[in-house]
This record gives C-alpha cells, sequence and structure tokens, in this order.
C-alpha cells in the first residue's frame, strides 16, 4: 500500500503513545471505523471523552491518516502481515497493531459491502453514489454585451444533465466556453477509453 506524506505523518503520531494514549488510540480506531460505515457524516463523531485532552489538529490528522488506511486495506484486501509491516514500518507497537487488526477484521466485510456498493450504483442500498446521466442537451448562446456594456460577441454553451439518483430525476445545468467544452468532450472520451480497456481484462 502507498500511503502519502500527510497519512504517514498522522499515523506515526497514531502510534506514539505521549500523543495517543493505549485508550484513547483504541476509541480512535473504532471512531474511524464507524465515521466510515455511517449513512450520514456525524459532526461530533470525534466528540468522546477519551479523545477530549488530545490536541485538536492532532485528531483529525489522526482521524483521517486513519480512515485513509482502513479504506487503502479494504481497497487491496490487505491481510494480517500486510497491515502489521506497514504499521510497524510507521512505528507502532505491536499492541497497537492487534487493536487495528481486530477492529479492520470486525468491519472488514462492511466496509467491503460499502466499496463495492460505490462501484456498483445497481447494488447500492447506501445512497452514496453519484447521479447517473440519463440524457444530455445542450444550446448555443451568445454573450453580446458584458457588464460594461462592451461587445464581447462570444459564443458559449448552455449545457443540461437529467440526471437520476435513488428514483429521483434532477437537471444539473451549467454554462462552458467552446475551449471548455471540448476539454469536456476530451475528458470523456478518455474516459469512456479507459472503462472499455478495463473491460477487456
Amino acid at each position: 500500500m502507498e500511503l502519502s506524506e500527510s497519512v504517514q505523518r498522522g499515523l506515526r503520531s497514531l502510534a506514539e503513545p505521549s500523543t495517543f494514549d493505549q485508550s484513547s488510540y483504541g476509541v480512535l480506531v473504532d471512531v474511524s471505523f464507524r465515521s466510515l460505515l455511517a449513512a450520514k457524516a456525524e459532526p461530533g463523531v470525534l466528540d468522546q471523552p477519551e479523545l477530549k485532552q488530545i490536541d485538536q489538529i492532532l485528531l483529525k490528522q489522526g482521524h483521517t491518516a486513519a480512515t485513509t488506511f482502513i479504506l487503502e486495506a479494504v481497497k487491496h484486501n490487505a491481510d494480517k502481515s500486510a497491515i502489521s509491516s506497514c504499521l510497524e514500518e510507521l512505528a507502532f507497537s505491536a499492541e497497537r497493531i492487534e487493536i487495528f487488526y481486530s477492529t479492520h477484521q470486525k468491519h472488514k466485510k462492511e466496509l467491503e459491502r460499502l466499496l463495492a456498493s460505490l462501484v456498483c450504483p445497481i447494488s447500492s442500498s447506501i445512497g452514496r453514489c453519484p447521479p447517473r446521466i440519463n440524457d444530455a442537451s445542450w444550446r448555443l448562446q451568445y454573450h453580446v454585451k458584458n457588464d460594461q456594456v462592451d461587445k464581447v460577441n462570444e459564443p458559449f454553451y448552455l449545457i443540461s444533465l437529467n440526471t437520476e439518483n435513488e428514483g429521483s430525476e434532477e437537471d444539473i445545468n451549467f454554462t462552458c466556453t467552446v475551449e471548455q467544452l471540448q476539454d469536456l468532450v476530451g475528458k470523456l472520451k478518455d474516459a469512456a477509453k479507459s472503462v472499455e480497456k478495463a473491460s477487456q481484462m
């Protein structure tokens, strides 16, 4: 698993007993798993009595690092040795590794289902999937004058995307210049090619 420098820094602070004692470490690990599994974000997820004495910046960095590491471990289907070796490199004690791994095992199946539902909108029952585009329409318009009443005579496009999410339809409308539209079309073609390649593997 490749982890960014900021995630490694956050995990190193979690490994440090002077920053997170054993009790607060266990609570933060548990809270990190629960926050990933919550259907809606809980604003007070870090408001636990065991976490009150910890510097809020370090607490948030540790929480972010822990949730990132959890998702990476699930994404790579990491086993105990992979998780252990990664955490050992970041100076985690054997006891802290065991706390993390046992909590990971307890929630692993739920997290796998959650990640699978994000990939496959048909099986999603959680509601975290982005809307599906059903239709797109466009109209060419012209800017004749700007705010200062100067002549502009510049074309732009009005784009309307008809989307569906959990059975409800919604239109997403935006405007773009010719260059922006060309850029969008190029990116969509690249995405389509990537999906096609992936489906052929």
